[in-house]
């Protein structure tokens, strides 16, 4: 017999039975009601019980129905977004803890998103330390909540976007990670069918997959660091927007909850979120006044530049080499770096005696950063490597820009660093395929230098025998490694099938 229950020789009295009996009679009454299958009752003091996945609840005095469901947010973790009551019971100790572990990790941002869901991505876009940029990524929200949607770019075999203000003018270039060549939602087909008529050529071997995005916002940081200034300013944001490539399910639960929202707003409001979900990639500052390299080569042929444009263009183009050598770009064509061009006179006479007539931007750098030397069966050469500008050696002025950097190496590692904390943030970060990428790095900028103190021309550095410089390891314990602070140079001797030099 329980130590609950009343003994047969106690006695009893009246006075004691009823609050009891009371209690007892309402809690048979919330059993029976927690068992009827169409009249669960919804309150929104039980959100954060256990539920399943799938299951429709019934609103009190309501014919609306909404179903629950699990939505995926930026970093991949589940959260729960309209729970209801499960069949199995639990205890109300058990559900206020529930309650209070969530409620200590929501923010006040979360708390209006209970009472307005958004479908916008200006949670997730944070730069504190840099303003103007955040003012323009604010400026591409508003103006895709109003209407006006980016606008994908024909060119290309990925997902790119064209992403505009409110009054349709380009504020920058989106690139999305999952819409990448080889990405899942990439909505082109060219790579699809180069995957299935051609997998021995698929991809690029010396690349990690599905990183285009976080090569575009290194490459500016090389840049930045480098004071090149020949990357438009990139980084990595998220975006939402109808125009953007989402799979059937996507967008079947944007449109469930948009419906649920209408027609039920007292549990629409409870979403996290009511629309698509955003899209982590790159955002790229649109460049204005800027054609395609080919383009001006060309007038460049036929009309010849006076000597100090010549010398302006030449100084300009060894900034692009410098780049594209140290973060070892597999894809620099003709194509895909722009100039730009004021002929004297043209512009307003104060701007052209204070700006550089003639300005490079080196654009399209989601396949660079790789992990070893390109050794299969293509060598991914540098088109640039063909043009007259080649053949000249490295000027004074581009010696004393950099090599006092890159022959630092406490420079060269607080680099390397830097990437590192750009690169973790992504989920499929591999620490060991990070210190590869940065091997090939190191082992660019020994050359590079080495190349600038012996006056090398650009042709004869892409011609220096291929260098990969690794941090030694010291040792550890069990199967954790420590490196160290000592490097190792090796010689990287296997080249590719087809190979330009």
């Amino acid at each position: 017999m329980s130590e609950c229950e009343p003994n047969e020789t106690d006695p009893v009295v009246a006075d004691d039975i009823a609050p009891v009996a009371a209690a007892a009679a309402s809690t048979t009454d919330l059993n029976f009601r927690s068992q009827e299958p169409l009249s669960t009752l919804f309150d929104r003091n039980t959100v954060g019980s256990g539920t399943n996945p799938g299951v429709a609840i019934r609103i009190s005095g309501s014919c609306e129905s909404v179903l629950t469901e699990l939505e995926t947010d930026g970093s991949g973790e589940e959260t729960l977004l309209l729970p209801c009551l499960s069949g199995g019971t639990s205890s109300p100790r058990g559900e206020r803890q529930k309650r209070t572990r969530r409620n200590r990790r929501s923010s006040s941002s979360d708390k209006d998103n209970l009472t307005s869901p958004g479908n916008s991505s200006g949670d997730f876009n944070h730069f504190p330390g840099d303003p103007e940029f955040g003012d323009i990524i604010q400026r591409a929200e508003q103006a895709i909540e109003g209407g006006v949607f980016p606008e994908r770019i024909s060119q290309g075999s990925s997902g790119s976007y064209f992403v505009k203000d409110s009054k349709g003018k380009v504020l920058g270039v989106f690139k999305p990670k999952s819409e990448e060549p080889y990405g899942h939602l990439n909505p082109k087909w060219t790579k699809y069918f180069h995957k299935l008529c051609c997998p021995c050529c698929f991809g690029r071997g010396c690349l990690i997959p599905n990183q285009g995005y976080l090569s575009e916002v290194a490459a500016s940081l090389v840049d930045t660091r480098l004071g090149l200034g020949v990357v438009p300013k990139t980084k990595a944001v998220y975006l939402v927007s109808e125009t953007f490539h989402y799979n059937t399910i996507d967008r079947a639960k944007s449109r469930g909850k948009k419906y649920a929202l209408e027609m039920v707003p007292k549990v629409g409001r409870h979403f996290h979120r009511v629309g698509l979900p955003p899209k982590l990639g790159s955002f790229q500052l649109f460049v204005e006044g800027y054609h395609e390299a080919d383009y001006w080569l060309r007038r460049f042929e036929a009309e010849p530049l006076p000597e100090n444009i010549r010398k302006q263009l030449q100084s300009q183009f060894e900034r692009l080499v410098i780049l594209d050598y140290v973060i070892r770009n597999t894809d620099r064509g003709n194509d895909n770096w722009l100039i730009k061009y004021e002929k004297p006179g043209e512009g307003e006479g104060e701007k052209v005696s204070c700006v550089c007539a003639i300005q490079i931007a080196a654009i399209d750098n989601g396949l660079a950063f790789p992990f070893k030397h390109p050794d299969e069966w293509r060598a991914y050469p540098f088109h640039w490597a063909c043009l007259p500008q080649a053949k000249v050696p490295f000027s004074q002025e581009t010696r004393e820009l950099v090599l006092s950097r890159l022959s630092d190496m406490n420079f060269v590692q607080d680099l390397c660093e830097d990437l590192y904390e750009l690169f973790m943030a992504d989920k499929g970060f591999d620490k060991t395929m990070f210190e590869r990428q940065m091997s090939v790095m190191r082992g660019q900028i020994l050359n590079l230098s080495q190349a600038l103190k012996d006056n090398k021309t650009p042709i004869q550095l892409v011609q220096m025998p291929r260098v990969v410089v690794e941090r030694r390891r010291t040792g550890g314990q069990g199967r954790v490694v420590t490196l160290g602070t000592a490097f190792t140079q090796t010689f990287h001797c296997k080249r590719p099938f087809f190979s330009s030099w």
